[in-house]
C-alpha cells in the first residue's frame, strides 16, 4: 500500500466516496469515524478507526499507529436547520473537534491538511457566480462553525507552517459509478435522494419551497458536483500540497446551477416514473441562486468534473438508491 491519509468522517457520503479515489490513487485512507452518520459498511479501501475528534486519546492512539503523511477532515454535523435548533451540537463538534484534531496532529509533526467546508460560508451571495474572495457572511450556525475552522487554519499556517486547503462545496450529489457506495443519510434533507424517494414509490411527494424566485422557473437554483467529481478534487488539493502549489481555499463546483424544477424534470425522465410536487412557501435564508466560480481548482489545478452532469448524477444516485444498503 501507499503513503497513509488519515480520514475523519471516512464512513460518511463523501468521505467514503474519497477513500475510494485516494485508495485509486495509490494511497491507503484510514477511516476515523464515530459512526454516528458514517457507515461501516462504507469502509472498503482501508481500515476504519472507531473514534471521535473530540477525544484526543483516540486521536493520539491513531496517528502513532498508522503514521499518515496527511488529514483529510470531513468527520461534522452537516443540517443547516440542526445548527438552528441545536447549535451547540454543530459547534461541539464542527470546531471543538477540528481544533483537538489540529492540536494531535501538530503534536505528531503533520504538517498537510484538506478541509472539508462549504459554500455556507458566503451567506447570501452579492455577486453569482460566487469567487472564492466573495466575502464570509454566513447566515446559519453551520456555516460560521466552518468560518471558525478556516480561521484558524488561516492562524495554523501563519504561526506553525501548517499547509491547508479548505474546500468549499457547493451540492454534491450522486454515487459511485460502480455502485458501492451512495449517499444515505438518516434523515436525509439533500434534494436529489428526496426526489428519488418519491420515483420509487417511498414519498408521495417532493415539496418546493417557493415557486416565485427571480430565475427562470421560479424555483431555486444551486450548482450541483458529482460526489466522485468532488472526491478526486481532494486527491487534486492533497497533491497541491505535498507539491507546494496549493490555494489556501478552492470552491468545489461547475460553474452552472440547475433549478428544483430542472432537477425533478431530469429524475422523471431517468427514472421514467411521475414525481409529484406540492408547492411551499420559502424557507428562510434560502437565495434564488448559488453557483461557484472554480477557475482556481479546474483551470489552476487541472480539477476536470467529468461525471458532473445533471443526468449522470441522477442516474449514478438512481442506480445506487434502488439498491441502497451496506453490507
Amino acid at each position: 500500500m501507499g503513503e497513509r491519509v488519515l480520514v475523519t468522517g471516512g464512513a460518511g457520503y463523501i468521505g467514503s466516496h474519497t477513500c475510494k479515489a485516494l485508495a485509486l490513487a495509490g494511497f491507503e485512507p484510514i477511516a476515523y469515524d464515530n459512526l454516528s452518520a458514517g457507515h461501516a459498511g462504507a469502509v472498503r479501501w482501508g481500515p476504519l478507526v472507531h473514534g471521535d475528534t473530540r477525544d484526543r486519546a483516540a486521536l493520539d492512539q491513531a496517528l502513532g499507529l498508522f503514521k499518515p503523511i496527511a488529514v483529510m477532515h470531513f468527520a461534522a454535523r452537516i443540517a443547516v436547520g440542526e445548527s438552528v435548533i441545536d447549535p451547540m451540537s454543530h459547534y461541539s463538534n464542527n470546531v471543538a473537534g477540528s481544533l483537538t484534531l489540529l492540536d494531535a496532529i501538530r503534536d505528531v509533526g503533520i504538517e498537510k491538511f484538506v478541509f472539508s467546508s462549504s459554500a455556507a460560508v458566503y451567506g447570501t451571495p452579492q455577486q453569482v457566480p460566487m469567487p472564492e474572495h466573495h466575502p464570509k457572511l454566513p447566515i446559519n450556525p453551520y456555516g460560521r462553525t466552518k468560518v471558525v475552522v478556516e480561521d484558524a487554519l488561516a492562524d495554523c499556517r501563519a504561526a506553525y507552517g501548517l499547509q491547508s486547503v479548505s474546500l468549499r462545496y457547493f451540492n454534491a450529489a450522486g454515487a459511485d459509478d460502480a455502485g458501492e457506495i451512495g449517499e444515505l443519510h438518516i434523515p436525509e434533507t439533500h434534494l436529489v435522494p428526496l426526489v428519488l424517494d418519491v420515483a420509487s414509490g417511498s414519498s408521495d411527494f417532493i415539496t418546493v419551497f417557493g415557486d416565485d424566485y427571480d430565475t427562470p422557473d421560479g424555483t431555486c437554483i444551486r450548482d450541483y458536483v458529482h460526489v466522485s467529481d468532488l472526491a478526486d478534487a481532494h486527491v487534486i488539493a492533497l497533491r497541491a500540497l505535498v507539491n507546494k502549489n496549493a490555494p489556501a481555499v478552492l470552491n468545489v463546483g461547475v460553474g452552472r446551477g440547475f433549478s428544483v424544477l430542472e432537477v425533478i424534470n431530469c429524475v422523471r425522465a431517468v427514472t421514467g416514473k411521475d414525481v409529484a410536487v406540492r408547492v411551499g412557501g420559502r424557507r428562510e435564508g434560502d437565495p434564488p441562486s448559488l453557483v461557484a466560480e472554480c477557475h482556481l481548482l479546474r483551470d489552476g489545478l487541472g480539477w476536470n468534473p467529468r461525471r458532473s452532469d445533471l443526468e449522470t448524477i441522477v442516474r449514478t444516485a438512481w442506480a445506487w438508491h434502488q439498491g441502497a444498503k451496506f453490507d
